[in-house]
């Protein structure tokens, strides 16, 4: 009987513990509960902020990289556009010698002396318009042409005819060059209109 009394009274121990535990863990548990929360806000408004924080740099390192990427090619072509026409001034200086020595060609000349200094000028005048080409300095095609105020420039005009239709280049007066695409001196012709 002993044994059953002892058996009973740890048993409402037990029952008496649980009734208390019970009635402890709610109040426990709630408390427990709010504090996770809070904590699960506080870590979620942090992550939130390093998030946008971490946004930001991305896209300021985007906008630095693709910035960065834009200076190299601006600098990549205006290295080719000084490359491609460096000659341009050397043409624009070239360009009354060749008149002058085209004007030497055109004189007549009848002596011996004279024939041979003009096969001269002649050979320096080709080796000149040789080295042009070289560097990419062309003669404008005027005569003949369809007038192009972009590359010509009109400083008489003649009425129309048969052999010269409206708008078309009749006489030049002084050549035109260019530089790849770029008009270092318009030609100087004679329009019929």
């Amino acid at each position: 009987m002993e044994s059953f009394d002892k058996r009973r009274e740890v048993r409402q121990l037990s029952e008496k513990e649980e009734k208390e535990l019970v009635e402890e863990t709610p109040v426990k548990e709630v408390a427990d509960e709010q504090v996770i929360e809070e904590l699960a806000e506080e870590v979620v408004s942090e992550t939130e902020e390093l998030q946008k924080k971490l946004d930001e740099m991305e896209d300021k390192f985007l906008r630095a990289s693709a910035e960065m990427a834009n200076i190299v090619q601006r600098n990549r072509n205006e290295r080719e556009l000084l490359q491609r026409y460096r000659s341009q001034d050397l043409g624009k200086n070239l360009l009354p010698v060749i008149d002058n020595l085209e004007r030497a060609l055109a004189a007549e000349v009848t002596e011996e002396e004279s024939l041979s200094l003009k096969k001269g000028v002649e050979m320096v005048l080709e080796s000149v318009q040789h080295a042009l080409k070289e560097e990419g300095i062309e003669e404008i095609p005027a005569k003949g042409e369809v007038f192009d105020p972009n590359v010509h420039q009109a400083v008489q005009t003649i009425p129309a005819t048969e052999d010269y239709p409206t708008d078309t280049v009749v006489e030049v007066l002084q050549k035109g060059y260019k530089l790849h695409d770029r008009v270092l001196r318009a030609s100087m012709v004679i329009v019929a209109q």
